[in-house]
């Protein structure tokens, strides 16, 4: 029997402010490899494609000019190693729940709505964190960057989790917080409820959307709509 509505859900910048401690496991690798490190509000910008693409939108620029190709990806491969070890290890040092989060999902799961994250993070961090912050319980599913062979913006990461839930696409909308969560609900068909302050570099009014949130309070009444 399939469910009588979806909810896919972001995760950084989405459910979690994950900013503080993202920013610190980038500096500690910026640092060692001797590249510039970022402010909180600079990794905001930077977040959204995974660990990969954060290291490499941060220093591509300037080390493109000094390494060859091959060199190149062999540094970054072993960056984001360190990267991951080390947020892993401190995974939830300051991140806090966004504002309203824990009453939405409450609300959310009293009116039986099936819920799953899709995030650009890897599954097991994802997990931990979701986990460690005290809202796993509430989801039925998680997809991280590894669950598939695809990511966002690739709309089958979310279909494909829509189907894993036997749930309806057209019963379905995503809560997501930049272009990568957005262009993703578009191509697979699916509204979009967009945090306005969210970690991206574009603004706010060039992203797809068609409800923009401060946080989670009160966003009982949009979902509610589409019931």
């Amino acid at each position: 029997m399939s469910q009588l509505f979806t909810i896919l859900f972001d995760l950084d910048g989405t459910l979690v402010d994950t900013a503080p401690d993202l920013m610190r496991a980038h500096n500690f690798v910026m640092k060692k490899f001797g590249y510039p490190t970022k402010s909180t509000e600079e990794i905001r910008n930077l977040v959204g494609q995974g660990a990969g693409a954060m290291i490499g939108r941060s220093i591509w620029g300037q080390a493109k000019k000094e390494f060859g190709k091959v060199k190149n990806e062999e540094i970054k491969r072993e960056m984001v190693k360190d990267f991951i070890d080390y947020y892993g290890k401190n995974i939830i040092n300051e991140s806090t729940l966004i504002k309203g989060v824990k009453e939405f999902l409450i609300w959310a799961k009293e009116k039986k709505i099936s819920m799953a994250v899709c995030t650009n993070k890897q599954e097991h961090l994802a997990i931990d964190l979701l986990k460690k912050i005290g809202i796993y319980e509430f989801f039925e599913y998680v997809a991280g960057s590894n669950t598939f062979d695809y990511c966002k913006p690739d709309p089958r990461h979310l279909t494909s989790v829509i189907e894993i839930l036997d749930g309806d696409i057209q019963k379905t909308l995503m809560i997501g917080d930049s272009e990568t969560d957005a262009n993703a609900a578009k191509a697979a068909g699916l509204p979009v409820i967009l945090l306005e302050d969210g970690y991206t570099e574009k603004n706010i009014n060039e992203i797809y959307h068609n409800h923009l949130i401060k946080d989670f309070v009160g966003v009982e009444k949009i979902v509610s709509e589409y019931l």
